[in-house]
């Protein structure tokens, strides 16, 4: 029997949840599976090819939601989960017990973590650490912005390759140790340290980078980095640089998007009104209340530039 797991690629939470689900399935419904691990990112044109549910179970983990009759378990905790009303309608009639959604959670690894216990007595106590650094990573729950900054720990120092790493294969050996090993141990493996070093030199180059094509009105800090060949950047670096900011809106280039995202201060010292993933919404984007990301096409620069435009008009604005 083969296990498909489609799951958020270059993202903490995505591989925890992969990583999480896939002990749960194995040691609850399919011990002699094989699971086989599928990374998805968001595109300007979003749509689901039925080739990729080839498993005899298949699921997603931490991504939108797909009404192919092939899918069989899932599970997401983004406000923007569905493609259209009617992928939503079909999720509220599903009665398999096994498609599964609340974007009150921080992490879709605690979202799995509760329903296995909550639905089918599972637990993995081994998985606490995995669990807890899911919420901090996606729940933006570090204790400062230095903390998530300056990767002083195996979880950051981790988070740093899984989103950083050219292709998937790495990000799908971690996936399969987070199963079993403990987070040091999968950062001190030879080859994940070979991955990290020039990942890390890129992360300290693109802190100058930021600092020196940053606006900054006190509000939102805004950056424009289609200039550079950087595909992500932490993105607690505007709140590591600008501690007094409230808002973050960036342009960058991908090898398959040009992207906007929209963050905000998890530290901030005046209330955050604007709800970040209905804002992207209206540009085809989503996310949660706190981050939010648009995908454009690579030759739509000009279009997201305008998007990002304003957008920061937006948040500069009482909602």
């Amino acid at each position: 029997m083969r296990v498909r797991v489609l799951y958020h690629d270059h993202c903490f939470d995505g591989a925890a949840s992969a990583a999480y689900f896939t002990r749960f399935l194995r040691e609850t419904f399919h011990p002699e599976a094989e699971f086989c691990y599928t990374g998805m990112a968001h595109r300007a044109s979003q749509i689901f090819e039925e080739s990729l549910f080839d498993g005899d179970v298949n699921a997603i983990v931490d991504f939108k939601y797909s009404s192919s009759p092939k899918l069989t378990w899932w599970f997401d905790h983004h406000q923007s989960a569905f493609l259209s009303p009617e992928d939503e309608e079909h999720f509220r009639q599903d009665g398999s017990g096994r498609k599964m959604y609340d974007p009150e959670f921080k992490s879709c690894t605690g979202y799995i973590a509760a329903k296995a216990a909550e639905k089918f007595d599972y637990r993995a106590p081994d998985l606490e650490e995995l669990v807890k650094w899911a919420d901090i990573v996606d729940g933006a729950q570090y204790a400062s912005a230095a903390e998530a900054v300056e990767l002083r720990n195996a979880a950051t120092q981790l988070v740093l390759v899984i989103e950083g790493v050219n292709g998937s294969e790495t990000v799908q050996q971690i996936i399969r140790w987070m199963c079993r090993r403990s987070l040091d141990e999968i950062i001190g493996d030879p080859a994940i340290q070979e991955a990290y070093r020039p990942l890390y030199d890129k992360h300290l180059a693109s802190i100058d980078i930021i600092r020196k094509e940053s606006t900054d009105d006190g509000t939102v800090v805004f950056f424009d980095l289609t200039g550079y060949p950087i595909e992500g950047y932490s993105k607690f670096i505007p709140y590591y640089l600008f501690p007094e900011s409230l808002y973050t809106v960036s342009v960058l280039i991908s090898s398959f998007r040009t992207k906007v995202s929209v963050g905000s201060n998890p530290w901030a010292a005046r209330p955050l009104k604007h709800n970040l993933a209905t804002i992207c919404e209206r540009y085809g984007g989503g996310g949660h209340a706190r981050v939010g990301a648009i995908s454009f096409p690579n030759n739509a620069v000009e279009q997201a530039r305008q998007a990002a435009r304003e957008i920061v008009e937006a948040l500069r604005r009482e909602p």
